[in-house]
């Protein structure tokens, strides 16, 4: 994540617009009802808000401002879908606000990055896939889960490199051999981590994930010679 030194006031001001309109957005599309009468609900959404906060401790941060460390928003947003995910970072990056982790004046710009770029590209895979009502278990699990988690990796660290080469802070990698070493040393760690959660909690759990159809994809497969 990003330190508010390494980008402009304008980069900064333009963050936290589109910030401030996705979480308005996310607020009003939270089924808030549901949300306070379910308390399981409940425990998945302040679980998933500690899970994320102690995730993002995990870091390594660099000299220069910069600070690298795992997201998880792919596992999240297919437990809780889009609006309580975006809620739910925001709170975990919040508290790293408050213990004074992150910059608050970089708080839209890591929320675009850590929260809004991950949450949307596996929102974005997981209807893709979905349109096709797919009733294979593993499909799920492989493109909802590892691949969205490690595309959301890469698509944060495109946008970063892309803030950053805009406000003059580094320069962009020498090849495309090279950019592409730097995203797979992110892919593979984010989609392991994400895959593994979302793959125990629908062997384990699976009315947890709020995204998975669970009548579809485990219902038992059809035989011809069961007809009536």
């Amino acid at each position: 994540m990003l330190s508010a030194a390494l980008l402009t006031s304008s980069q900064l001001l333009l963050c936290a617009l589109l910030y401030a309109l996705a979480l308005l957005w996310a607020l009003k599309r939270v089924r808030w009802v549901e949300l306070i009468t379910d308390s399981r609900r409940q425990h998945l959404f302040f679980g998933s808000v500690f899970a994320l906060f102690a995730l993002w401790l995990v870091r390594r941060e660099f000299d220069n401002g910069l600070t690298v460390h795992f997201i998880g928003l792919t596992a999240v947003m297919l437990i809780l879908d889009w609006p309580l995910a975006i809620v739910a970072g925001s709170l975990a990056q919040l508290g790293l606000c408050l213990l004074g982790l992150d910059d608050l004046s970089a708080l839209g710009a890591n929320g675009l990055l850590r929260i809004l770029v991950p949450v949307g590209i596996t929102l974005l895979l997981s209807r893709t896939l979905e349109s096709f009502q797919p009733r294979n278990l593993f499909l799920y699990i492989f493109i909802s889960g590892f691949f969205a988690a490690g595309l959301a990796a890469a698509a944060t660290v495109l946008v970063g490199i892309g803030l950053l080469q805009w406000s003059g802070s580094i320069q962009a990698p020498n090849s495309i051999l090279e950019l592409f070493g730097y995203l797979l040393l992110v892919m593979f760690p984010e989609a392991f981590i994400n895959g593994t959660a979302v793959a125990a909690l629908i062997v384990f759990y699976p009315d947890w994930v709020d995204t998975f159809n669970s009548d579809r994809y485990l219902q038992e497969p059809f035989d011809s010679n069961d007809k009536p």
